[in-house]
């Protein structure tokens, strides 16, 4: 069961991604107060950032209104599961050679994009 504050960022995020079927928000208390831990789609992840991270500061600005209201001390943690993703689309391989190189996956990447631009005809 869920609580008020869950629902509450629940609601907002759905309204901001493309998938809000992925949308997930636990909750946990420690000594610092409440803890929520939002888990989004990877590729929803920047629209709930926002640019310079705005919509999450705002996420929090509106979670510390609501703390307000409920005696709570609220932190809002979001959670970056790309790198699952990028695991799994990623082979062994690749990541073996640019760790080998020293490259980053990114360049890595980028690199095999480019290669693949060049076998075009146009």
């Amino acid at each position: 069961m869920s609580t008020i504050d869950q629902q509450f960022v629940e609601y907002i995020v759905k309204s901001l991604v493309e998938n809000p079927d992925d949308v997930s928000v636990e909750r946990s208390i420690d000594e610092k107060g409440v803890l929520l831990t939002l888990t989004v789609n990877p590729e929803d992840l920047g629209r709930v950032i926002g640019k310079r991270g705005m919509t999450a500061q705002s996420l929090r600005t509106l979670l510390r209104a609501l703390g307000t209201k409920n005696d709570a001390r609220y932190n809002l943690k979001i959670v970056n599961n790309d790198d699952d993703v990028r695991a799994d689309t990623s082979s062994r391989e690749e990541r073996d050679v640019a760790e080998e190189s020293g490259e980053s996956e990114y360049a890595q990447k980028s690199r095999a994009e480019l290669e693949d631009l060049d076998d075009l005809d146009i």
